[in-house]
């Protein structure tokens, strides 16, 4: 059996502890954090867009640096919290088509809610609702933490 794991900043603990508790021992674990590449565009232009006028770059180790170094302590982790051998993937790009693509050849994706704590669909991103829409494999989402009452439920207007 092969498992994905989505590791993203806000939710990694949860997927990580679901995995840990659900999926076989014996299972080849992956653990996969993704980075937008146009975070990296926005930071290092943004003192340039300020009212026209452009700025050096600031001193110090490039964005892309940084983010491969939180990206890959990030990846250890959650090895670490996983308690477990597993594969660490650090990927970059468009993260739904990066998800995707190494989804291909699995049998399971392990991904957490990531949008508002209360039971509506507004609990998924767009990007994770692009993920568990088009998956390739079976999908185990999960919430973060403890999930929430049934009373967050946003009803319709009796009518």
């Amino acid at each position: 059996m092969r498992v994905v794991v989505w590791i993203a900043e806000d939710t990694w603990e949860g997927c990580v502890d679901r995995a840990a508790g659900l999926v076989p021992e014996q299972a080849e674990v992956t653990l996969l954090h993704v980075a937008a590449s146009d975070v990296e565009a926005v930071a290092s232009q943004g003192g340039a867009r300020l009212l026209g006028r452009h700025r050096p770059p600031p001193p110090g180790p490039p964005v892309r640096a940084i983010a491969e170094e939180e990206a890959h302590a990030l990846l250890e982790a959650a090895r670490a919290r996983l308690g477990r051998a597993g594969e660490t993937v650090a990927r970059r790009g468009k993260i739904e088509r990066e998800v995707l693509e190494v989804c291909a050849g699995a049998d399971l994706l392990v991904l957490a809610r990531d949008g508002e704590s209360r039971l509506e669909p507004k609990s998924l991103s767009p990007r994770t609702r692009f993920v568990l829409d088009h998956a390739p494999c079976q999908v185990l989402l999960v919430w973060p933490g403890a999930p929430p009452s049934l009373n967050t439920i946003k009803f319709p207007p009796k009518g």
